[in-house]
């Protein structure tokens, strides 16, 4: 493989080690910054909420960035190389209303428990251990998928790209993102997830100015649909309107379209990443945020897809394509090879230098958003629950960084399982919804229906996932007779177990809440979920933290989200009809084959998103953080000049001076 690849081992290993490294030194760096000139101290709850203090730019960020994966790029580019158009959007609007719908749940839990720090606390407040460990299990399956597909899909394109081991490739992936995430915890991931935003932005503008724009390979959108309008009539997609690469109508493309929208509401409602972000978020950020980052997300995989998928499906016949004078085999298309590929053929060497850089980006952010995730489940969840119920701020903190190496190791070791077994990030990707989606629809009822019960909210998806397993594999055995990682894989028999897994729980909730009577909750005890004791916990200047002015703010914040409540739901439903219905479902309905004029038009429209995405992600943060960013430079520049300047910038929980304790009195008139 090596002899074949277009980089070099060193560059592999360059992108890796000295890339990852320096994103851990930079954020080390940033964490002593922060501590010095903005008084920030790295408590528990700094560590694990950023103080709920962050604002909409960054909310926004973090989201594309952690929506962002390996199979974002990858697996969106390979849809669009086997189905045409509609791959690319059938990808992105399957998976951005989930990230708008989820504002809504997001609003609902700062609203009802203002501390949490997960959302199996919330869970746990209202069902007790029995509730708290069956969503944890979802929880933890949700993660650990997310995160095998990230290291299976990244080492697989890293080894195309350069030759190195994907072993090697599955271990060194999270080595500095363990490093930064050890350092700065939540805040670390947020600052670093809007680097990784800002490069994977820009290296798709250039493959899309290259593609369509200046390039010497394709530099425009007639001759791409001039070439995709020919490969129609030489090889034409089956299941789709007159076998086009150029129409909404794609019989097997629709079929991804529903597995995609069930597999993603899982991995948004069931991953404790997002959770930390809502959680994260300053009370009026939540909902801009949320709805902000999905927007601006749904750019990514439609135009990434719209020119590498394409691009990759236009050039295979061509001399400069990696695998001339061969067609990719169905396995490298599986693995995720078709963006890379199309990146060497539009531009060379530098191509697959800017492909590797775009995997890597979009490998460890994602990865950052998950380790938190899961040392947030450790910490809280875990040890603090079952464990160690006193536990101190700082020993959360010390139980919190072993579960981001173990995690980060445990892994690395398991994806280099799946890839020694053949199964492919592909095979992953559609494999999640039959796994996890069971828990989506109780998840969702336990912040929004007080009459769900303890019978429905726990039972339901353990049966929803013997359903959807049995769904799975019995239309597996009965449509190819045997049951194979290749059969089991297949669009249909993943179509049925994920359908059952979504939409058997919709059964079960009502059913199971009518026999056992319906509850009648009343919201109290996710109020009452406490933050850590961070008292050890002081600044550089002895200052004790002030635990008070955090608890003061959330409470405060819970009271302005009935708003912003009934403003979600209406927005947020209202986008998802324009996604799912309003925009594609009539040209899928007509079979429409686009006209040059119309695919020169979808492709214009698609750039003009992704740079509205550049602003959002790019700009909105720097501007929000401007007063903090001037501080902190001044500071640096009084230090350099001998010349220190006086701390007056507060962040987050500490205060200038030590706060009493709240007593029970004082707690009950705040939830008051």
């Amino acid at each position: 493989m090596s002899d074949a690849a277009p980089l070099p081992q060193g560059a592999g290993y360059g992108v890796l080690i000295g890339l990852g490294l320096a994103f851990a030194v930079g954020m080390v760096l940033t964490t002593i910054i922060l501590k010095r000139y903005q008084h920030e101290v790295v408590t528990s709850e700094e560590f694990s909420t950023a103080g709920h203090s962050v604002k909409t730019g960054l909310i926004a960020s973090a989201v594309v960035s952690s929506w962002t994966w390996s199979a974002t790029l990858l697996q969106s580019s390979t849809v669009a190389y086997k189905y045409g158009v509609s791959g690319p959007f059938w990808y992105a609007s399957g998976a951005t209303v989930q990230i708008i719908l989820f504002a809504t749940i997001a609003i609902e839990l700062k609203k009802k428990a203002p501390l949490a720090h997960t959302f199996l606390e919330v869970v746990r407040a209202r069902y007790g251990a029995w509730g708290h460990i069956t969503y944890m299990v979802f929880g933890l399956f949700t993660n650990i998928l997310v995160t095998v597909m990230l290291f299976t899909g990244g080492s697989a394109t890293i080894s195309d790209l350069t030759g190195i081991s994907p072993v090697a490739a599955c271990y060194l992936l999270p080595l500095g993102v363990v490093i930064y995430t050890l350092f700065g915890g939540i805040k670390a991931t947020f600052l670093t997830d809007y680097v990784h935003t800002v490069a994977l932005i820009v290296i798709l503008l250039i493959f899309a100015m290259t593609a369509y724009v200046t390039g010497s390979v394709l530099g425009s959108t007639s001759k791409m649909y001039n070439l995709l309008s020919a490969l129609s009539v030489e090889n034409p997609v089956p299941g789709n309107a007159h076998g086009s690469y150029l129409t909404m109508r794609s019989q097997d493309g629709a079929i991804f379209f529903v597995i995609n929208i069930i597999g993603n509401f899982g991995t948004v409602f069931l991953d404790n990443g997002y959770w930390n972000k809502a959680i994260a978020a300053q009370p009026a950020a939540a909902l801009p945020g949320y709805i902000a980052g999905g927007l601006s997300w749904f750019a990514i995989p439609w135009l990434c897809a719209t020119t590498m998928g394409l691009a990759c499906r236009a050039l295979e016949n061509t001399p400069g394509f990696p695998t001339y004078p061969n067609l990719m085999t169905s396995a490298q298309v599986d693995a995720g090879l078709v963006l890379p590929n199309a990146a060497v053929a539009l531009l060379g060497k530098g191509g697959a230098v800017a492909a590797l850089i775009l995997v890597f980006m979009a490998v460890t952010s994602a990865a950052s958003s998950e380790l938190i995730a899961v040392s947030t489940i450790c910490t809280y969840d875990i040890y603090q629950t079952y464990i160690n119920p006193r536990a101190s701020g700082k020993k959360l903190i010390a139980a919190a960084h072993v579960a981001v190496v173990v995690y980060g190791v445990a892994l690395s070791s398991f994806a280099v399982g799946l890839y020694y077994g053949g199964v492919s990030m592909g095979w992953l990707y559609l494999f999640m919804g039959v796994i996890i989606s069971s828990g989506v629809f109780p998840a969702v009822c336990t912040l929004m229906w007080k009459g769900q019960n303890i019978y429905a909210a726990c039972l339901s998806p353990p049966m929803g996932l013997a359903c959807s397993l049995t769904a799975w594999l019995v239309t597996t055995k009965l449509k190819y007779g045997e049951l194979s990682i290749e059969s089991t894989g297949s669009n249909i028999p993943m179509l049925a177990g994920n359908i059952t897994a979504l939409l058997a729980p919709i059964v079960f909730v009502p059913v199971l809440t009518l026999l056992f009577k319906p509850d009648n909750y009343d919201w109290k005890s996710m109020a009452n979920i406490r933050s850590a004791d961070d008292s050890g916990f002081t600044d550089d200047d002895g200052v004790p933290v002030n635990e008070d002015a955090m608890y003061e703010k959330a409470i405060e914040g819970a009271k302005q989200m009935h708003k912003a409540s009934k403003i979600a739901r209406y927005v947020c439903v209202t986008m998802a009809i324009c996604f799912l219905v309003l925009w594609p479902m009539p040209m899928y309905g007509t079979g429409y084959v686009f006209s040059e004029k119309f695919f020169t038009g979808w492709v214009v429209v698609g750039i003009i998103w992704m740079f509205c995405s550049a602003i959002c992600v790019g700009i909105i943060p720097l501007w929000e953080g401007r007063h903090a960013m001037a501080h902190s430079l001044k500071g640096i520049w009084g230090d350099l000049r001998g010349k220190p300047i006086h701390h007056t910038a507060v962040i987050s929980v500490v205060s200038v001076a030590a706060a009493p304790s709240r007593d029970n009195s004082e707690t009950n008139s705040l939830k008051k």
